[in-house]
Protein backbone atom coordinates (compact mmCIF):
# COMPACT_ATOMS: atom_id res chain seq x y z
CA UNK A 1 0.00 0.00 0.00
CA UNK A 2 1.11 3.56 -0.73
CA UNK A 3 0.36 6.63 1.35
CA UNK A 4 0.05 10.39 1.06
CA UNK A 5 1.47 12.82 3.59
CA UNK A 6 -0.40 16.12 3.75
CA UNK A 7 1.54 18.88 5.54
CA UNK A 8 -0.23 22.14 6.39
CA UNK A 9 1.39 25.27 7.80
CA UNK A 10 -0.36 26.83 10.77
CA UNK A 11 0.40 28.54 14.08
CA UNK A 12 0.35 27.69 17.78
CA UNK A 13 -3.26 28.85 18.15
CA UNK A 14 -4.71 26.58 15.45
CA UNK A 15 -2.32 23.59 15.46
CA UNK A 16 -4.26 21.32 17.81
CA UNK A 17 -7.62 22.11 16.21
CA UNK A 18 -6.13 21.42 12.78
CA UNK A 19 -4.69 18.15 14.05
CA UNK A 20 -8.06 17.04 15.45
CA UNK A 21 -9.85 18.09 12.25
CA UNK A 22 -7.51 16.06 10.05
CA UNK A 23 -8.04 12.99 12.24
CA UNK A 24 -11.78 13.47 11.80
CA UNK A 25 -11.18 13.55 8.03
CA UNK A 26 -9.65 10.07 8.17
CA UNK A 27 -5.95 10.68 8.81
CA UNK A 28 -4.14 7.54 9.99
CA UNK A 29 -1.74 9.61 12.11
CA UNK A 30 -0.99 13.27 12.76
CA UNK A 31 2.20 15.02 13.84
CA UNK A 32 2.76 18.63 14.97
CA UNK A 33 6.27 20.00 14.49
CA UNK A 34 8.27 23.19 14.01
CA UNK A 35 7.85 24.46 10.44
CA UNK A 36 11.29 26.08 10.73
CA UNK A 37 13.10 22.96 11.99
CA UNK A 38 16.74 22.70 10.92
CA UNK A 39 16.90 26.39 9.97
CA UNK A 40 18.19 29.46 11.79
CA UNK A 41 14.57 30.25 12.74
CA UNK A 42 14.08 26.94 14.56
CA UNK A 43 12.25 27.50 17.86
CA UNK A 44 13.40 25.51 20.90
CA UNK A 45 10.68 24.59 23.40
CA UNK A 46 11.53 23.48 26.92
CA UNK A 47 9.63 22.35 29.98
CA UNK A 48 10.76 22.21 33.56
CA UNK A 49 12.77 19.08 34.42
CA UNK A 50 10.34 16.20 34.62
CA UNK A 51 7.54 18.21 32.99
CA UNK A 52 7.01 18.32 29.21
CA UNK A 53 6.49 21.69 27.59
CA UNK A 54 2.85 22.58 26.95
CA UNK A 55 3.82 25.01 24.21
CA UNK A 56 3.42 24.63 20.46
CA UNK A 57 5.72 26.23 17.90
CA UNK A 58 4.63 29.70 16.73
CA UNK A 59 5.28 28.63 13.13
CA UNK A 60 3.94 25.12 13.25
CA UNK A 61 3.30 22.48 10.63
CA UNK A 62 0.82 19.63 10.94
CA UNK A 63 1.54 16.50 8.89
CA UNK A 64 -1.18 13.90 8.38
CA UNK A 65 -0.86 10.45 6.81
CA UNK A 66 -3.63 9.25 4.48
CA UNK A 67 -4.13 6.20 2.29
CA UNK A 68 -3.39 6.64 -1.42
CA UNK A 69 -7.05 6.63 -2.43
CA UNK A 70 -7.94 9.60 -0.20
CA UNK A 71 -9.51 12.60 -1.95
CA UNK A 72 -7.07 15.25 -0.65
CA UNK A 73 -9.02 18.10 -2.26
CA UNK A 74 -12.08 17.03 -0.31
CA UNK A 75 -10.04 16.79 2.90
CA UNK A 76 -8.69 20.30 2.39
CA UNK A 77 -12.18 21.68 1.64
CA UNK A 78 -13.78 20.17 4.74
CA UNK A 79 -10.80 21.07 6.94
CA UNK A 80 -10.91 24.73 5.92
CA UNK A 81 -14.68 24.81 6.43
CA UNK A 82 -14.49 23.15 9.85
CA UNK A 83 -11.83 25.60 11.01
CA UNK A 84 -13.71 28.59 9.53
CA UNK A 85 -10.58 29.87 7.82
CA UNK A 86 -10.73 33.03 5.74
CA UNK A 87 -7.50 32.32 3.83
CA UNK A 88 -6.48 29.24 1.78
CA UNK A 89 -4.51 26.53 3.53
CA UNK A 90 -0.78 26.47 2.80
CA UNK A 91 0.00 22.83 2.19
CA UNK A 92 2.33 20.37 0.48
CA UNK A 93 1.92 16.73 -0.49
CA UNK A 94 4.34 13.84 -0.44
CA UNK A 95 3.61 10.42 -1.90
CA UNK A 96 5.14 7.46 -0.11
CA UNK A 97 5.40 4.09 -1.84
CA UNK A 98 5.29 0.74 -0.09
CA UNK A 99 8.77 -0.09 1.22
CA UNK A 100 10.59 -2.54 3.40
CA UNK A 101 10.70 -0.14 6.34
CA UNK A 102 12.99 -2.33 8.40
CA UNK A 103 15.63 -2.45 5.66
CA UNK A 104 15.20 1.28 4.97
CA UNK A 105 15.74 2.15 8.62
CA UNK A 106 18.72 -0.14 8.93
CA UNK A 107 20.33 1.34 5.82
CA UNK A 108 20.48 4.72 7.56
CA UNK A 109 22.71 3.44 10.37
CA UNK A 110 26.21 2.21 9.67
CA UNK A 111 28.97 1.60 12.24
CA UNK A 112 30.41 4.87 13.53
CA UNK A 113 34.04 5.21 14.59
CA UNK A 114 34.37 7.49 17.60
CA UNK A 115 38.09 7.03 18.21
CA UNK A 116 40.89 4.61 17.42
CA UNK A 117 39.48 2.16 19.97
CA UNK A 118 35.76 3.04 20.22
CA UNK A 119 33.01 2.16 17.74
CA UNK A 120 29.20 2.27 17.73
CA UNK A 121 27.80 -0.75 15.89
CA UNK A 122 24.10 -1.31 15.06
CA UNK A 123 22.92 -4.78 16.05
CA UNK A 124 22.52 -5.89 12.41
CA UNK A 125 26.12 -5.02 11.44
CA UNK A 126 29.38 -6.84 11.95
CA UNK A 127 31.95 -4.79 13.81
CA UNK A 128 34.62 -3.33 11.49
CA UNK A 129 37.14 -3.88 14.30
CA UNK A 130 36.35 -6.81 16.61
CA UNK A 131 39.32 -5.87 18.82
CA UNK A 132 37.90 -2.41 19.55
CA UNK A 133 35.50 -1.36 22.31
CA UNK A 134 32.25 -1.86 20.42
CA UNK A 135 29.00 -0.31 21.65
CA UNK A 136 26.23 -2.52 20.22
CA UNK A 137 23.18 -0.33 19.80
CA UNK A 138 19.75 -0.82 18.28
CA UNK A 139 18.46 2.63 17.25
CA UNK A 140 14.97 2.90 18.67
CA UNK A 141 12.66 5.14 20.65
CA UNK A 142 15.30 6.83 22.82
CA UNK A 143 17.68 9.55 21.66
CA UNK A 144 21.33 8.60 21.22
CA UNK A 145 22.68 6.65 18.26
CA UNK A 146 26.10 8.30 18.17
CA UNK A 147 25.41 10.05 14.88
CA UNK A 148 24.77 13.47 16.41
CA UNK A 149 27.77 15.75 17.10
CA UNK A 150 26.75 16.28 20.74
CA UNK A 151 26.84 12.53 21.42
CA UNK A 152 30.18 12.11 19.65
CA UNK A 153 31.67 15.00 21.66
CA UNK A 154 30.70 13.32 24.93
CA UNK A 155 31.94 9.90 23.82
CA UNK A 156 35.28 11.33 22.74
CA UNK A 157 35.67 13.13 26.09
CA UNK A 158 34.95 9.91 28.00
CA UNK A 159 37.40 8.02 25.81
CA UNK A 160 40.16 10.53 26.59
CA UNK A 161 39.60 11.30 30.26
CA UNK A 162 37.61 8.59 32.08
CA UNK A 163 39.75 6.73 34.60
CA UNK A 164 39.27 3.09 35.65
CA UNK A 165 36.93 2.85 38.62
CA UNK A 166 35.32 6.28 38.13
CA UNK A 167 31.76 6.77 39.35
CA UNK A 168 29.75 8.32 36.53
CA UNK A 169 26.33 9.98 36.30
CA UNK A 170 24.74 10.25 32.84
CA UNK A 171 21.93 12.79 33.21
CA UNK A 172 19.45 12.55 30.33
CA UNK A 173 20.70 9.11 29.36
CA UNK A 174 18.38 8.51 26.37
CA UNK A 175 19.46 5.21 24.84
CA UNK A 176 22.12 4.78 27.54
CA UNK A 177 24.94 5.15 25.03
CA UNK A 178 27.13 7.37 27.24
CA UNK A 179 26.51 5.25 30.32
CA UNK A 180 27.36 2.06 28.41
CA UNK A 181 30.48 3.65 26.94
CA UNK A 182 31.58 4.67 30.43
CA UNK A 183 31.16 1.11 31.70
CA UNK A 184 33.04 -0.43 28.79
CA UNK A 185 35.80 2.17 29.19
CA UNK A 186 36.33 1.06 32.79
CA UNK A 187 33.97 3.02 35.04
CA UNK A 188 33.38 1.41 38.42
CA UNK A 189 29.69 2.29 38.58
CA UNK A 190 27.34 4.26 36.34
CA UNK A 191 23.98 5.86 37.08
CA UNK A 192 21.74 6.93 34.22
CA UNK A 193 18.79 9.29 34.70
CA UNK A 194 16.05 10.33 32.28
CA UNK A 195 12.54 11.79 32.42
CA UNK A 196 11.24 9.34 29.80
CA UNK A 197 10.28 5.83 31.02
CA UNK A 198 10.96 4.48 27.52
CA UNK A 199 14.51 5.82 27.73
CA UNK A 200 15.02 3.96 31.01
CA UNK A 201 13.78 0.74 29.42
CA UNK A 202 15.95 1.25 26.33
CA UNK A 203 19.03 2.02 28.44
CA UNK A 204 18.59 -1.10 30.57
CA UNK A 205 18.08 -3.28 27.50
CA UNK A 206 21.08 -1.77 25.70
CA UNK A 207 23.30 -2.20 28.75
CA UNK A 208 22.44 -5.89 28.99
CA UNK A 209 22.92 -6.29 25.23
CA UNK A 210 26.44 -4.94 25.72
CA UNK A 211 27.18 -7.51 28.44
CA UNK A 212 27.40 -4.86 31.16
CA UNK A 213 27.39 -6.28 34.66
CA UNK A 214 23.97 -5.52 36.26
CA UNK A 215 25.71 -4.68 39.54
CA UNK A 216 27.69 -2.01 37.71
CA UNK A 217 24.80 0.23 36.62
CA UNK A 218 21.40 1.62 37.52
CA UNK A 219 18.94 3.66 35.48
CA UNK A 220 16.51 5.94 37.31
CA UNK A 221 13.69 8.35 36.52
CA UNK A 222 14.10 11.96 37.64
CA UNK A 223 11.56 11.59 40.44
CA UNK A 224 14.02 9.34 42.26
CA UNK A 225 16.41 10.99 44.68
CA UNK A 226 19.90 12.16 43.82
CA UNK A 227 20.84 12.61 47.47
CA UNK A 228 23.09 9.54 47.40
CA UNK A 229 24.59 10.50 44.03
CA UNK A 230 26.66 13.41 45.29
CA UNK A 231 30.07 11.75 45.07
CA UNK A 232 30.40 11.37 41.32
CA UNK A 233 33.79 11.54 39.66
CA UNK A 234 32.13 12.49 36.38
CA UNK A 235 28.70 13.96 35.63
CA UNK A 236 27.89 14.08 31.92
CA UNK A 237 24.73 15.74 30.61
CA UNK A 238 23.99 15.80 26.89
CA UNK A 239 20.67 17.63 26.82
CA UNK A 240 20.09 21.28 25.79
CA UNK A 241 21.24 24.69 27.00
CA UNK A 242 18.02 25.75 28.72
CA UNK A 243 17.54 22.62 30.87
CA UNK A 244 21.28 22.61 31.59
CA UNK A 245 20.88 26.11 33.01
CA UNK A 246 17.87 25.12 35.11
CA UNK A 247 19.56 21.95 36.35
CA UNK A 248 22.92 23.57 37.20
CA UNK A 249 22.55 23.39 41.03
CA UNK A 250 21.38 19.76 40.85
CA UNK A 251 24.21 18.65 38.58
CA UNK A 252 26.81 20.64 40.54
CA UNK A 253 25.79 18.96 43.81
CA UNK A 254 26.26 15.54 42.24
CA UNK A 255 29.97 16.12 41.49
CA UNK A 256 32.56 15.49 44.19
CA UNK A 257 35.20 18.19 44.84
CA UNK A 258 37.80 17.78 42.11
CA UNK A 259 35.37 15.82 39.95
CA UNK A 260 34.43 16.59 36.35
CA UNK A 261 31.34 18.13 34.76
CA UNK A 262 30.79 17.46 31.05
CA UNK A 263 28.01 19.38 29.29
CA UNK A 264 26.81 19.11 25.70
CA UNK A 265 23.76 19.89 23.61
CA UNK A 266 24.94 23.52 23.56
CA UNK A 267 25.09 25.69 20.46
CA UNK A 268 28.14 27.95 20.09
CA UNK A 269 26.09 31.11 20.71
CA UNK A 270 24.74 29.60 23.96
CA UNK A 271 28.09 28.52 25.39
CA UNK A 272 28.94 31.74 27.26
CA UNK A 273 25.59 31.85 29.05
CA UNK A 274 25.88 28.23 30.23
CA UNK A 275 29.54 28.74 31.12
CA UNK A 276 28.76 31.71 33.38
CA UNK A 277 26.17 29.70 35.33
CA UNK A 278 28.50 26.77 36.00
CA UNK A 279 31.46 28.98 36.93
CA UNK A 280 29.87 29.27 40.37
CA UNK A 281 31.12 25.75 41.12
CA UNK A 282 33.57 24.76 38.38
CA UNK A 283 36.68 25.89 36.56
CA UNK A 284 34.98 25.31 33.23
CA UNK A 285 35.66 26.08 29.59
CA UNK A 286 34.91 24.98 26.04
CA UNK A 287 36.76 21.69 25.68
CA UNK A 288 35.76 20.74 22.14
CA UNK A 289 33.31 21.50 19.35
CA UNK A 290 31.84 19.92 16.22
CA UNK A 291 29.83 21.79 13.61
CA UNK A 292 27.71 24.33 15.56
CA UNK A 293 27.84 22.40 18.85
CA UNK A 294 30.25 22.80 21.76
CA UNK A 295 31.20 20.69 24.76
CA UNK A 296 31.95 22.37 28.10
CA UNK A 297 33.96 20.60 30.76
CA UNK A 298 35.58 21.54 34.03
CA UNK A 299 36.64 20.51 37.52
CA UNK A 300 34.70 21.25 40.68
CA UNK A 301 36.48 23.58 43.10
Amino acid sequence: MAWITLSIKTDSVHAELLSDTLMEQGALSVDIHDAAADTQDEQMLFGEPGEPSGEIWQNAEVSALFTQDTDIADVLHHTAAAMKLSTPLQYRLKHMEEQDWVRLTQSQFDPIQISSRLWIVPTWHQSPDPTAINLILDPGLAFGTGSHPTTRLCLQWLDRYLQPGDKVLDYGCGSGILAIAAMKLGAGHVTGIDIDPLAIEASQANALRNDCNPTQFEFLSTNQTLENKAEMDIVVANILANPLTILAPVLARAVRPGGHIVLSGILQQQAEQVNQIYQQWFDIKIADFQEDWVLLSGNKR
